[in-house]
């Protein structure tokens, strides 16, 4: 069995905001991540998925210290070493490890420097954290550019000479370059048309396969999060309200919320009808959460329990978990159906 390459403790994440009604007021505090916690197996694919402002990309962002936590840890397991925590860690020590944990972006148009050569942009993070020789650098930028399918002769070129899913492609490169064990994808395909969507997965399944990397996979696009995920996280208003491996979250969701988002995926079988559920309401203001279940002002399930008392996220399942006081009395509707 695969061990824990990461684990997150509690982290939290808080955003200062300024009233705009009042001049001399002091900021509030919203709550975008809220004491998310989970482990990260060795070589595996978690998926981070929810509605947009659920706080995936910021959780992402936090794990790999693009912005700062306010309070949590985020436990990283080097090879052959102990244990760190790697919010924690400061200069040389950070960029020690700061290698092994990558992130790809969602907008290939925006992450890549225009002023910057293909080459230069791929071999960035080599030069930040290695001493190469110039024949060094070039066959390690050609090996990886091949590797993601990248024509060589076109490594001079600058970012908009390319297509979307070519600048995707040197994304991932340049992620790749410094040879990191866990990569951070932020919605790295849905900027994409679909053909190239494909490609793009097929290739990251590949290159997992070839360099035994471990993928934080963050997307809204269930289809693909079901192709490509071993397990799958959903959040919903900066928690993790279900947690398990693909099939068993698929087939048979624990949390209403879960359930909702699965009966918006398109179904392929032209002859089935599916109930769509539509979620009545606004999305809860996290400035000001409802009491009790945070889902529970758009859950068709509801009852008194949830309207006062918050659910934890426990086990209802083999390593199935949800946040959810009726998980295992409810019957609800995965993705799957009798033909």
């Amino acid at each position: 069995m695969s061990k824990p390459i990461l684990k997150v403790n509690n982290l939290n994440k808080d955003f200062q905001v300024k009233s705009k009604n009042r001049l001399f007021s002091k900021p509030s505090s919203i709550r975008v991540l809220n004491n998310v916690s989970f482990e990260l197996l060795e070589g595996e694919t978690l998926s981070i998925v929810g509605e947009s402002g659920c706080g995936k990309t910021t959780l992402g962002r936090c794990i790999v210290r693009g912005m700062d936590a306010t309070s949590g840890q985020v436990i990283y397991q080097p090879e052959g070493e102990e244990q760190v925590d790697f919010l924690g860690l400061r200069g040389k020590e950070f960029k020690k490890y700061r290698k092994d944990i990558q992130m790809i972006f969602q907008d290939p148009y925006s992450s890549l420097s225009p002023r910057m050569s293909v080459y230069d942009i791929i071999a960035e993070p080599l030069l930040a954290n290695f001493k190469l020789t110039k024949s060094q650098l070039d066959d390690k930028v050609t090996q990886i550019a091949e590797k993601t399918g990248l024509n060589v002769s076109y490594l001079k070129r600058y970012p908009h000479a390319f297509s979307g899913g070519q600048r995707q492609r040197i994304a991932i490169a340049r992620s790749l370059i410094s040879q990191p064990r866990l990569i951070v994808c932020d919605e790295a395909v849905s900027a994409l048309d679909v053909s190239i969507k494909a490609q793009i997965i097929n290739l990251l399944k590949d290159l997992q396969e070839q360099l035994q990397i471990t993928y934080i996979f963050i997307s809204h696009d269930l289809s693909i999060v079901q192709n490509i995920s071993d397990r799958v996280a959903v959040m919903h208003l900066g928690k993790i309200v279900e947690l398990a491996p693909v099939d068993s979250l698929f087939d048979h969701p624990k949390h209403p919320y879960t359930e909702a988002l699965l009966s918006a995926v398109p179904e392929p079988d032209p002859n089935y009808k599916k109930d769509r559920i539509i979620l009545e309401g606004e999305v809860p203001n996290p400035a000001n959460p409802p009491s009790g279940c945070h889902f529970h002002p758009r859950c068709t399930y509801k009852t008194d329990k949830c309207t006062q008392e918050e659910p934890e996220l426990q086990a209802v399942g083999e390593n199935h978990y949800a946040a959810c006081h009726y998980a295992n009395q409810l019957n609800l509707r995965g993705v799957i159906h009798e033909s």
